[in-house]
């Protein structure tokens, strides 16, 4: 189950650390792909995305559109950044 899904599309738009809780998971996407985070966070980033601007992010943490849609589906609250 997944608290709260965190939507980042930019780089520079990451929520503070004190703001995510341990359910909290984070999608990159579009540009936010560019920077991604330490492994021990909840995140993972768009593959399009990923395959668009040709960088690598392990593929474990990389999801299809399809899978990201189950992931806000589930989610008690979505926040878009």
């Amino acid at each position: 189950m997944v608290n709260t899904v965190w939507i980042i599309k930019r780089p520079a738009d990451f929520p503070e650390i004190e703001m995510l809780e341990d359910e909290d998971f984070i999608i990159l996407i579009q540009d936010a792909v560019l920077r991604p985070l330490s492994d021990d966070k909840n995140w993972a980033a768009c593959k399009e995305d990923v395959e668009a601007r040709n960088i690598r992010i392990p593929e474990d943490k990389c999801l299809s559109y399809e899978d990201i849609i189950d992931i806000i589906e589930k989610a008690d609250k979505v926040v878009v950044w």
